[in-house]
């Protein structure tokens, strides 16, 4: 009895340690920032020049294989931040980004769907509850209060405030979101790593928004809009290709409804290549009968659809994964398969 006694006592003790030590980690999250493994070689001894024993003759060498000398200055074994830096995300149409030490921009062509871009960044950061410390509606320059960025990787979140600005430049606009103060707890924060980390986590926050928002508002045009006459056609070098009689713009906003509709799947697109990648997968035959049209005789698979801007009209052109477009009758029948898309109404 006393063996069974001071067996469960030693369990419990154990159970109770193991629960310790796993809370001790659930709170602890430099693991996931630190290298795991044998740390043994920051034991390496420094290199020594060889030793030549009196009388004895070296081959020539031309130092083509000498390691030079350096001195290391970075952090090195659990002191080194393994994480990958942000990447700023270029999510809106017709976007591309710049990063620098203290700031980050988001660069979108000046048309009229960037007209309003103030105003929703406005909004925008009142949904979120961010506080705005001082603004200027004449300048679209704001400053934000300090932001908590929430982190499984941090033990102390980062806090950050921002000078956010939208900016006309010609044929661009320029959304920047530039860093005005970072700090861990009480502790102040110079490291550009850091800044920059945190300068990308502000502009894909307003990014990842703006983008929700632009596909919500595609979808609402697609759905709502008119029918587009679709014609066959052909490019300078007599392929078959499909003609929209309307404008880039309308008809890429209204692609990826269409496409979805007659069973091809967007899986990437971008609006500057006008390049479009789909996958079909065919739809049944009472699908393509509710439409009124015949199924198409393509194959299904991977295409990227090529959409090119003709002023008032549109041109498409689809090539497969193996670089061909499609044969003339193929090409008929998209046309009518998409002419039927582009017609359906809101109801449909």
């Amino acid at each position: 009895m006393a063996t069974l006694l001071q067996k469960s006592k030693i369990m419990k003790i154990t159970g109770l340690s193991l629960v310790v030590f796993l809370a001790a980690c659930s709170s602890d999250q430099r693991y996931k920032r630190q290298v795991s493994g044998d740390q043994s070689y920051l034991d390496t001894p420094p290199m020594k020049l060889l030793n030549v024993p009196a009388g004895m003759t070296l081959p020539l060498q031309n130092g083509e294989y000498n390691i030079p000398s350096t001195t290391a200055t970075g952090a090195v074994g659990e002191d080194l931040d393994i994480r990958p830096p942000l990447q700023a995300l270029a999510l809106l149409t017709g976007s591309r980004v710049e990063n620098s030490a203290n700031s980050s921009k988001l660069l979108l062509e000046n048309t009229p769907e960037y007209s309003n871009l103030w105003s929703q960044i406005n909004s925008l950061l009142a949904e979120k509850g961010y506080k705005i410390s001082h603004k200027d509606d004449a300048a679209q320059t704001l400053m934000t209060d300090w932001i908590t960025w929430q982190r499984a990787d941090e033990n102390v979140p980062y806090q950050g405030r921002y000078r956010i600005s939208v900016t006309k430049q010609d044929y661009q606009i320029a959304l920047s979101v530039a860093n005005e103060g970072l700090k861990q707890g009480e502790k102040e924060i110079t490291d550009p790593v850091e800044i920059q980390r945190y300068n990308v986590t502000m502009l894909n926050k307003l990014a990842t928004d703006l983008s929700q928002q632009q596909e919500a508002a595609s979808l609402t045009s697609a759905k709502n809009s008119g029918p587009l006459s679709v014609q066959s056609g052909s490019d300078n070098t007599g392929l078959p290709q499909i003609i929209v009689r309307a404008p880039y713009n309308v008809v890429w906003n209204r692609l990826p409804y269409v496409l979805d509709s007659i069973g091809m799947e967007v899986t990437d697109r971008t609006r500057s290549t006008g390049a479009i990648a789909v996958t079909y997968k065919g739809r049944s035959s009472s699908d393509w009968k509710a439409i009124g049209v015949e199924e198409p005789s393509i194959s299904e698979g991977n295409y990227k659809l090529q959409v090119g801007d003709l002023d008032n009209r549109s041109s498409l052109q689809f090539i497969s994964d193996k670089g061909k477009p499609l044969t003339q009758s193929e090409n008929d029948q998209m046309v009518a398969a998409l002419e039927a898309a582009f017609s359906q109404s809101k109801d449909k």
